[in-house]
């Protein structure tokens, strides 16, 4: 079905609820061919067949036909509460849109000119949904420019009559905390409404990183994903947005601006099932399935943060009753996603392997081992919080002195151990360095009523 440009622009601008966020067609059918959807410029490739020889009166009337009104917003003041960094700017607009990605420029049909642009008629944005200094400046930039007419626009070589998101896969993508984070779940929060009708251009373009998480893209766009540095057409749409909303790290809240839909990180988990058709949601109940175990998933960490007794805790949640599995992190984020749904607790020493609670049903059980140091804030704010608010159940454990090789690195003397807190004053680095390159050796006494308060989360 052909949407009209202006009811495209209409969804992207104005607060509607949407019917679902589920989009047509399978997580593994071929995406929708996108020539169905849109126009070329028969100046630009004359030869293209069933089309009418463009006259000079088409062009008047092409000129004088109304157009929806010129509009942008942008929201570079985002301060995000509870945490030490500010939102990245993000610009939502209306019109007359040309992208052109040679140029790294959106050009602005604006008679007017009123917007938030420099004296050049210019804003400047790196589109990636984290604000982080150090990682900005290999992010690239992307010009909107604002001119007074069509005329002064490059002309369209492709018209699309739904609206683009142009966004940036740089920065610690690779990493699945921050694939999610600062990348999927804002890409969720931007064009879920949309229902796949959404053109995605994407810079920093990593081919490797589409191909793994196509059946995301898929479910979220109907259109094959466009590499803004190697495509040469000037796009034109009629609304869009540069840059992504974002919330917190795995938290989606109610607001006004960036989530008038009121989207939960549970809307997000049921998004992912429906991606991966992930068949549970919600954990094996015990007393109702007197004969089944419950299924506890040990994500293994073979860096640092190992558990080094692992042979040791597995075979004490067997004890206690659970049924096994040690598992690394798959890079097949599918072949992953469905051993994690297949849990009904998931086990693991804090790090990025826990972001994999997204893929468990929901009420089932999140257990955290968490490192010596006082790591109490990312805990909690990274994994957490974001636990409770899946509706998931969470148990944590804060491994002692005893139970960490720091002991084996430092005296205790040492501010690891004396004040751990003067260690994260000097910012990240230090932290990276002594505290995050720790292993552990839980004490099984001490370990095995966290492992009993899981097992009864599930007598609900």
């Amino acid at each position: 079905m052909n949407r009209a440009a202006d009811s495209s622009s209409s969804m992207v601008l104005k607060n509607m609820p949407p019917a679902t966020t589920t989009v047509p067609g399978t997580a593994t059918g071929a995406l929708p061919v996108e020539e169905q959807k849109e126009v070329r410029d028969p100046e630009a490739d004359p030869h293209m067949p069933n089309l009418p020889e463009v006259t000079e009166k088409d062009q008047q009337e092409e000129a004088t036909a109304t157009k929806p009104e010129a509009k942008i917003t942008c929201d570079e003041n985002g301060v995000d509460e509870g945490f030490p960094y500010a939102r990245p700017p993000v610009c939502e607009l209306a019109g007359d849109i040309r992208v052109s990605p040679k140029e790294k420029t959106m050009y602005f049909v604006n008679p007017s000119g009123a917007g938030p642009f420099d004296s050049n008629g210019e804003k400047k944005i790196r589109p990636f949904a984290r604000k982080d200094d150090f990682l900005l400046p290999g992010v690239v930039e992307v010009t909107i420019k604002s001119v007074s007419s069509a005329a002064a626009a490059p002309r369209c070589t492709r018209r699309h009559d739904v609206p683009v998101v142009v966004f940036s896969v740089a920065g610690y993508t690779d990493n699945f905390f921050h694939d999610n984070t600062d990348v999927l779940i804002p890409l969720f929060l931007t064009t879920a409404h949309l229902q796949g009708e959404v053109q995605l251009l994407v810079t920093n373009y990593k081919p490797w990183w589409v191909r793994k998480f196509t059946p995301l893209l898929r479910k979220l766009s109907n259109y094959d994903v466009i590499d803004f540095g190697k495509d040469d057409e000037v796009h034109c749409f009629r609304a869009g947005h540069l840059g992504m909303y974002r919330d917190r790290d795995l938290i989606i809240s109610p607001h006004p601006t960036r989530n008038p839909r009121n989207y939960s990180m549970v809307d997000y988990n049921r998004f992912l099932r429906r991606a991966f058709n992930l068949p549970r949601d919600a954990p094996a109940v015990l007393g109702e399935e007197t004969s089944a175990k419950p299924q506890m998933l040990i994500i293994e960490r073979k860096g640092t943060r190992k558990l080094l007794n692992l042979p040791e805790v597995s075979a004490l949640c067997e004890a206690l009753g659970f049924a096994v599995t040690v598992a690394e992190a798959d890079a097949d984020v599918r072949v992953f996603a469905e051993k994690v749904n297949a849990a009904d607790v998931l086990l693991a020493v804090h790090g990025a392997g826990l972001t994999n609670q997204i893929f468990l049903p929901t009420g089932a059980v999140l257990v955290q081992i968490v490192p010596w140091g006082k790591m109490d804030w990312m805990a909690t704010n990274f994994y957490g919080q974001p636990a409770r608010d899946m509706r998931l159940r969470y148990v944590e454990y804060y491994v002692s002195e005893e139970e960490t090789t720091l002991k084996d690195k430092y005296p205790r003397d040492h501010y690891v151990f004396k004040d751990p807190m003067h260690i994260h004053a000097q910012g990240w680095p230090a932290i990276a360095e002594i505290i995050m390159k720790q292993d552990v050796m839980v004490n099984m006494t001490r370990f095995k009523p966290f492992l009993l308060q899981a097992l009864n989360e599930l007598q609900d």
